[in-house]
């Protein structure tokens, strides 16, 4: 299928209908929940670690967190921010942001239906995500939904999120800051990931918890570091952020100008694509967190939005704007590496380099995990071998692949993806908003008794 075919395709399922039921999904369980993600957003702060992680389930709720970041936190932060910027222009970060504030209440709403709706494999593991709380929640009759997110979610890990994207950004950026062949990489990169996911979910959540607070704080000082360095560049790039958003940005250098739809489009996309709210893939790991409280484990989800965009893509975006490198002819990793390479001209490409290849690695990992419950929903455990087999050639193979049409693949199955999982949520916000007194009468209950 050719470029022009793919993009006919991918406009059509990021077409109006979606970025709306997307966002307004968001919107409807904020409201439901009370601006939520606002009021209790430093409640699930601090449970990331202090939860109580009691109650069935295989890993406790820091290690579901880290697996979801690691899934979520990839090459979405740093290349998707990057092609929606030289798409959409800087007004495309403000409409990120909007798609995260109400993207953490869909979150939350997924983790909360994930623990809710969880059951057992007959290999004694937890499974659960959007394809058990469809047919469990909703009930038998949508079972051609669940279905439908499964085999979806498949695809997005085994040609989406899962391995092309985020092997083609570890290749491309080894080969332009260290030299390495891309051969070579792509050898090393097989070897490693089919050693940690052949062991399953203990041992990607193990790799998840150790790398993910390591490579969040490397980027998050370097980006910051950046800022300090052009800090007098700040005002006018957060002017010209929130300018843009709401106007059409003019042809400048390199770059076509945008409209505003255009903007609003590439922002949201890209937004979905880093901190995958409403796409329905953090549940499938959440439902694994060892709690007695569906809410909880909500909160605690809806912290990797907020990391993730809020914090994450902010940072690369306003180094972006900063550098001015979008108006070049420079895209992707390319143009995040100029952005970089502009405050830390001997050693900012190698700096971008380890935060790059952390991102995408961690996400390869999670994003196993994911289609792997995918596959056992569909086909049952004796599909999740084959299924791993399947999944580590594919990372082998995607060194290979041209970067534009995997983007635009990428782009296609998830929203795919995300149609099933955003009807479950909407058709389900009543069992949501239920869990969320039930627990907040909960956490009532126990202040009451230390302070007794």
């Amino acid at each position: 299928m050719n470029i022009e075919s793919l993009n006919a395709i991918d406009s059509f399922v990021w077409g109006p209908p979606l970025l709306v039921l997307l966002v307004g999904t968001g919107i409807f369980l904020s409201l439901r929940l009370h601006f939520l993600q606002i009021f209790r957003l430093p409640r699930s702060l601090k449970l990331i670690f202090s939860a109580e992680n009691q109650g069935e389930g295989d890993i406790d709720s820091f290690k579901a967190l880290c697996t979801a970041l690691a899934a979520t936190v990839g090459t979405g932060n740093i290349v998707g921010v990057a092609t929606a910027v030289k798409a959409g222009g800087p007004g495309a970060i403000f409409w990120m942001w909007m798609a995260a504030f109400f993207g953490m209440a869909t979150k939350y709403a997924e983790g909360c239906l994930a623990v809710k709706y969880r059951t057992v494999d007959d290999k004694g593991m937890i499974s659960g995500g959007p394809m058990y709380y469809i047919e469990n929640g909703l009930g038998k009759a949508y079972k051609p939904l669940a279905v439908a997110f499964a085999f979806f979610g498949v695809l997005v890990a085994y040609f989406g999120i899962g391995t092309f994207a985020q092997v083609n950004s570890i290749v491309e950026i080894t080969q332009l800051n260290a030299g390495i062949p891309v051969v070579w990489t792509a050898v090393i990169l097989t070897i490693i990931v089919a050693g940690v996911t052949l062991g399953g979910l203990q041992s990607i959540a193990e790799a998840a918890s150790k790398i993910v607070p390591a490579m969040a704080v490397i980027y998050l000082a370097s980006t910051l570091g950046i800022l300090v360095i052009f800090a007098d560049r700040i005002p006018a790039a957060i002017v010209e952020i929130l300018t843009d958003a709401f106007t059409p940005t003019a042809a400048v250098g390199g770059f076509l100008g945008a409209s505003v739809l255009l903007a609003m489009r590439s922002g949201v996309a890209r937004g979905v694509f880093s901190n995958e709210s409403g796409l329905g893939s953090a549940p499938i790991v959440a439902a694994a967190a060892k709690t007695n409280w569906p809410a909880e484990q909500g909160l605690v989800s809806m912290t990797g939005t907020f990391i993730d965009t809020i914090i994450i893509c902010t940072l690369t975006g306003l180094v972006i704007v900063i550098s001015g490198q979008w108006t070049t002819d420079l895209n992707g990793a390319a143009l995040t590496n100029a952005a970089f390479a502009q405050a830390y001209p001997t050693f900012g490409g190698y700096l971008l380099m380890v935060g790059l290849v952390l991102f995408a690695f961690t996400t390869i990992l999670g994003w196993n995990y994911y289609g792997e419950r995918c596959m056992e929903y569909l086909v049952g455990t004796k599909g999740i071998m084959p299924y791993r087999i399947g999944f580590i050639i594919l990372v082998a193979a995607g060194a290979f692949v041209k970067l534009e049409a995997i983007w635009i693949l990428a782009d296609i199955v998830n929203g795919l993806m995300a149609i099933p999982n955003l009807i479950a949520l909407l058709g389900l916000s009543g069992v949501v908003v239920a869990e969320t007194k039930k627990y907040n009468q909960h956490v009532k209950e126990q202040k009451q008794k230390k302070a007794a």
